[in-house]
């Protein structure tokens, strides 16, 4: 293996939507695993940009519960919320160099001109962008994608391609509300935080070839990305907020963060269940292997709280 050119710093991003659940706790294990294996720094990002979504309290308490299950984190958490500023000045940088343009596009508009010309569902036609909206209007900015083709290697789920113009089409940097989109808000903070390292769950992966496109048009650095399988439910649903996954029990963390440990494919030995938190963490850091993950997008986990 070749030496890194830099240290290594990977980081959890939750957002507050409400408390963590197993999903939440393998994209936690597997990434704080995969820092702490190579001696790396792990952060911890509370995204916390759309108030509307966002459940009173959680974010404390998503904190508490990675203190109570043993994680340990570097440096002082981030809140995307506190960093709007910093948002702003970058969306001006783009739009000063002629890369977005202003929409006033509705998604009943969007649906239906995209029926029109036979785009896939969800992709933007471009509606706006030789016709920007007023600046009166309400609008949301869009990113010009024209040119965009992007190939990475992921490190799990393998080579990713993805042609951002005709695939997404030109997508929302900030929304009409006002709220800044997720997509700039990571790629923004993952190069400022000096991320070298991104171990999230697969669910994103669709996203990464915008978040690299903005990187490249900001003239950022790309980490290396590997996408994890995501915990699925009965129904093949990915577990979430949305589909009722049960809260984490913070007072036996041992049974669920075995759990997420053989979701991973590490095959943790069943003594770690009668032990201590701090012997749980040192058999799993000495013992991670990124190679014996299941290279799948999700896993069933009947049983699973």
């Amino acid at each position: 293996m070749s030496e890194r050119p830099q240290p290594y710093r990977g980081r959890f991003a939750p957002s507050p939507t409400g408390p963590l659940h197993f999903g939440s706790l393998v994209a936690a294990v597997g990434s704080y695993l995969d820092a702490r294996q190579q001696n790396g720094e792990w952060l911890v990002r509370m995204e916390d940009l759309d108030p509307p979504r966002e459940v009173a309290g959680a974010g404390t308490l998503i904190l508490k519960t990675l203190e109570r299950f043993g994680f340990e984190w570097d440096g002082p958490v981030w809140f995307q919320s506190r960093r709007h500023e910093r948002y702003i000045e970058v969306l001006e940088t783009l739009q000063h160099n002629g890369l977005t343009y202003r929409c006033g596009c509705s998604r009943k508009q969007i649906a239906e001109q995209g029926r029109r010309m036979g785009l896939p569902y969800g992709v933007y036609p471009g509606t706006c962008r030789c016709a920007p909206a007023s600046v009166q209007q309400k609008h949301a900015i869009r990113l010009l994608s024209e040119g965009q083709q992007v190939e990475f290697s992921d490190r799990l789920q393998g080579i990713i391609r993805q042609d951002v113009e005709r695939e997404v089409g030109d997508f929302v940097l900030r929304r009409a509300d006002g709220l800044f989109a997720y997509q700039l808000a990571v790629a923004v903070d993952d190069a400022e935080q000096r991320i070298t390292d991104v171990v999230r769950g697969s669910d994103l992966l669709d996203s990464t070839p915008r978040q690299i496109a903005l990187q490249r048009l900001l003239g950022y650095p790309t980490p290396d990305y590997l996408h994890l399988p995501v915990a699925l439910n009965e129904q093949g649903q990915k577990l979430s907020k949305q589909t009722l996954a049960p809260a984490l029990q913070d007072d036996d963390p041992l049974p669920a963060l075995w759990q997420a440990l053989h979701f991973l494919g590490q095959n943790p030995p069943a003594e770690l269940l009668e032990g201590e938190l701090e012997s749980f963490w040192r058999w799993a850091i000495s013992h991670w292997q990124a190679t014996a993950l299941p290279r799948k997008l999700g896993i069933p986990c009947s049983g699973v709280s």
